[in-house]
């Protein structure tokens, strides 16, 4: 490749400019330099780059450092023809530099259209454009200079980046970049959070260079992706009823490629690459519109734009990709133009390709491929027709059934409207035909926003807080007034955790207790429920040994396959069981949900619900146990609280203690994984464990429960929490709550440093062993309470159907057999009630049951088997 060689497509030509190197001048001290443009148009037959023309253009080189700045298609105000532009510079000693502007003509001859001097070199944003004209930026200030004007005019405005220049109709010449936000005089900066100031420090704008007229950014698209957008093609701009329809394609600094209509986010896609610079457009022979994103990387990958944005292809060492019609087809294609160390010539590595029909690369040699049949290439491109059409038909199905999707999301968003209504105790109204279409539009933004994970930080500009936080209860009457004592939020890493700690009588009477975290309804156009997990817990000042109720791991010998069809909710992949002694301590209810998500509506407000199982005892049995859903309260997240630290973890050394609250200490054990070894020293004792973790680890013990210790020591490990328990000098058992395998891995190696080498190191099962005892023992009395319960029912109710006609109570045995077989008639009566208990005798035997209720008995039994199975494994 020649030094500084660039190249232009032009009317299906590919342009080639490059400098030599300077000459002498004979019978002269001058040096003369020469810029070279080669024509080069593809050969169908040979499927090669062959060379059409050539000229050259002759400059004075003394004492001069000459470069090709950049080229570009520009229309010539005088003829109106488009013609190909050449920037150079000539740059002296005295650091003046001169810049001159060639436009090159069909017969290869170079015009000198103006020149300009600086005083400093051209580096940010320098672009060309109708005029011919040139464009830059420097020290954030906008310059440019025409044909017309031949003076570099400074436009009155200030700008970080310059991302698109183009005509737009009327409005003509419009330079579109990024400035900083002007703010109002009533509006202070310092009354901006840092999360606002990154969304609304700056914003989009348009600049009509002839007219000096701005163009407000939200018609091109919305204000908070200022920010993020590194450069934009226009690809339709229309005055329709008097206003601005625009279409533009985006890349982001996250790499990610946005469709715009209207200033509304229409689709989005990931890109395979990082720094993503430019974006061009090419539509093909099949009428479609690709998107050519080229990166820092000199990576290419091409976009498709049919039902949605998708990644069609990508390639890796590109010099330069063009877009023009290079076979003459009448539509355009994409040229390729590789890196290849081996050859001078780039135009010897190439591909043309429209990702469909046409498919030239080089190194392939046409000429010993069997011609084709006229025949098979009309089968062809009617079978290639067929595929179109069945494609679009398939695209039209699935446009159908997302529709249907979309309807049936807001049949679920009108249902938990109710359900929150009802909870809370008010009249659900249903929405007017007007609020109904409005939200409908409002909806269509969010659907767009939903799309973009790096970007949904948009909505954050809520107007209307959410309520304050009122403790609000249930109307049920199985509910009692205060049965809460305390409802707290914190934020470990990328976790939020809501804690509810509840009375003891109030939690004595519950079962299967969860939480549920619910969008407050100024967010009801985003579905409300949000996804967490939770867990019950227990932590005992006296005693350290915590005790956590999670969704425990199914026990691999048994596995259930039932299919009832009933109504019962058999959704939960595995069944929360808590024994007695769990019941006795663990008062706090903890949810946990990722952060993430969250935070990009700036200000949240959540309702927290309290589901469990109410159970009712009588006469000393368990009866059936009655379903309740509890508001617990209101908790309130925003971007300010959570940069100041309000919520976060404060975990402090305090003359030899952690000083964190039972909050705290209960929020790093929520998000944290326990794990539980048994440790046994044959010939040694195991002083050496207590000693690593006060010393290496850097633990000191809360103060709220002192057999849990936390570690300070820098680094992974630090916040992991241990709890150290010796049954004698030489057995122990060591339980830690980390956050990832990671960090048990690490913690291990250490620990194993210090461990004599005859110490055997096991792992054991969650929970202690007398806890999951009286797990067991509480699971059989179930189990059999449930299978006893079934039998009476069916026993019951099989006694009432066999109760006979008006003597329920009589038997044969009841009647004076002498005197009823004196007569015919009383041997007769004698003889049916002979046959009636037969009967009687037979259908006790053999008892039948309703489908619905052995369905019903048989999943009780099941699960209280299944119960008893999972504490059964969890104690092997």
């Amino acid at each position: 490749m020649l030094v500084g060689e660039q190249f232009l497509s032009y009317n299906g030509e590919v342009l080639s400019f490059w400098l030599s190197n300077p000459k002498h001048v004979e019978g002269t001290a001058d040096k003369t330099m020469n810029l070279y443009v080669r024509r080069m148009v593809f050969n169908r037959d040979t499927k090669l780059f062959v060379q059409k023309s050539s000229g050259v253009f002759s400059m004075r080189a003394s004492h001069l450092k000459i470069e090709i700045i950049c080229c570009s298609c520009t229309t010539d105000s005088r003829t109106g023809i488009i013609l190909p532009c050449i920037l150079m510079k000539k740059q002296k000693h005295n650091n003046v530099v001169k810049y001159l502007l060639l436009l090159l003509h069909s017969s290869n001859q170079f015009e000198q259209s103006f020149h300009f001097k600086l005083d400093y070199e051209l580096k940010e944003d320098v672009r060309l454009f109708t005029g011919p004209s040139v464009l830059w930026r420097h020290a954030n200030k906008l310059f440019y200079i025409s044909s017309k004007t031949h003076t570099v005019l400074s436009a009155p405005i200030q700008l970080s980046s310059v991302v698109w220049t183009g005509e737009i109709k009327n409005e003509g010449a419009v330079v579109l970049g990024v400035r900083t936000a002007c703010l109002s005089e009533s509006e202070d900066e310092d009354e901006f959070s840092t999360s606002d100031k990154a969304i609304w420090g700056s914003e989009f704008f348009g600049y009509a260079i002839e007219t000096q007229k701005m163009l407000s950014g939200t018609c091109f698209m919305p204000h908070a992706y200022s920010r993020v957008v590194s450069s934009v093609y226009v690809c339709k701009n229309e005055i329709l009823k008097k206003q601005p329809r625009i279409s533009l394609v985006a890349v982001t600094h996250k790499n990610q490629l946005i469709w715009f209509q209207d200033g509304l986010p229409k689709g989005v896609c990931e890109l395979p690459y990082e720094k993503p610079c430019s974006v061009k457009t090419a539509v093909t022979s099949t009428n479609d519109l690709l998107f050519i994103v080229s990166f820092a990387s000199g990576n290419i990958c091409v976009v498709q734009r049919r039902d949605s944005l998708q990644v069609a292809s990508k390639w890796q060492k590109v010099k330069c990709v063009l877009v023009d019609d290079f076979i003459g087809s009448g539509s355009e294609q994409l040229l390729l133009l590789f890196k290849d160390d081996s050859s001078t010539d780039v135009l010897s590595t190439f591909e043309i390709t429209d990702l469909g029909r046409v498919n030239y690369a080089s190194g392939i040699n046409y000429k010993h491929d069997v011609p084709t049949a006229k025949g098979f290439q009309e089968n062809s491109l009617l079978t290639v027709q067929a595929l179109e059409t069945r494609l679009q038909a398939g695209c039209t199905s699935v446009r159908e059934l997302q529709q249907h999707l979309g309807l049936k999301k807001r049949v679920i968003l009108q249902s938990c409207r109710a359900l929150l209504d009802l909870v809370e105790g008010r009249t659900h109204v249903l929405p007017t035909a007007k609020e109904v279409k409005c939200r409908r539009e409002y909806r269509s933004l969010l659907n767009a926003a939903e799309l973009f994970e790096g970007l949904v930080s948009l909505w954050d500009d809520v107007e209307n807080p959410p309520h304050s936080l009122n403790k609000e209860t249930s109307s049920s009457p199985d509910v009692p007034e205060h049965f809460i004592k305390k409802l707290w939020q914190r934020v470990v890493a990328d976790n939020l955790v809501v804690g509810v700690e509840l009375t003891e009588l109030f939690y004595l009477s519950l079962s299967d207790v969860s939480l549920s975290l619910v969008m407050d309804q100024h967010f009801s156009s985003i579905f409300p429920v949000i996804k967490c997990q939770n867990k019950i817990m227990k932590l005992n000042k006296a005693f350290s040994a915590l005790s956590v109720s999670s969704n425990q791991i199914e026990p691999p010998p048994k596995k259930m396959k039932m299919d009832f069809h009933s109504k019962n909710d058999l959704k939960k992949e595995f069944p929360k069981r808590y024994s007695r002694l769990q019941l006795n301590g663990a008062k706090t209810v903890i949810a946990v949900t990722n952060l993430s998500p969250l935070l990009a509506f700036h200000r949240v407000c959540c309702l927290v619900l309290l589901h469990a199982k109410k159970q009712n005892h009588r006469d000393g049995s368990l009866q059936e146990s009655k379903k309740i859903a509890v508001l617990c309260g209101k908790i309130l997240l925003s971007l300010e609280d959570i940069s100041s630290g309000k919520y976060s973890v404060k975990m402090f050394r305090d003359n030899s203690y952690c000083t964190g609250s039972v909050e705290d200490i209960l929020a790093v054990l929520a998000v944290s994984v326990r794990f539980s070894f048994q440790i046994v020293s044959s010939d040694c004792t195991l002083t050496p464990v207590n000693s690593w973790l006060l010393g290496e680890m850097e633990c000191t013990p809360f103060k709220e429960c002192r057999d849990n210790i936390f570690c300070h020591k820098a680094g992974n490990v630090y916040g992991t929490v241990f709890n150290w328990t010796l049954k004698n000098p030489f057995e122990g058992v060591l339980t830690l709550f980390c956050r990832n395998l990671t960090v048990l891995f690490q913690c291990l190696h250490s620990l194993t440093r210090v461990l004599p080498p005859t110490c055997d190191v096991k792992l054991l099962r969650s929970g202690s062993k007398g806890v999951l005892t009286e797990q067991l023992a509480l699971a059989l009395e179930k189990e059999m309470l449930s299978s006893r319960s079934s039998f009476f029912s069916k026993e019951s109710k099989a006694k009432n159907s066999l109760t006979w006609q008006n003597e329920p109570s009589k038997t044969i045995n009841d009647l004076p057999v002498a005197s009823s077989l004196d007569s015919e008639e009383g041997v007769q009566q004698f003889r049916k009630k002979l046959q009636n208990e037969r009967e009687v005798c037979v259908l006790s035997m053999n008892q039948t049951m309703n489908g619905a209720l052995y369905r019903k008995a048989a999943l009780k039994i099941a699960e209280a088997q299944l119960s008893t199975d999972t504490t059964v494994w969890r104690l092997s």
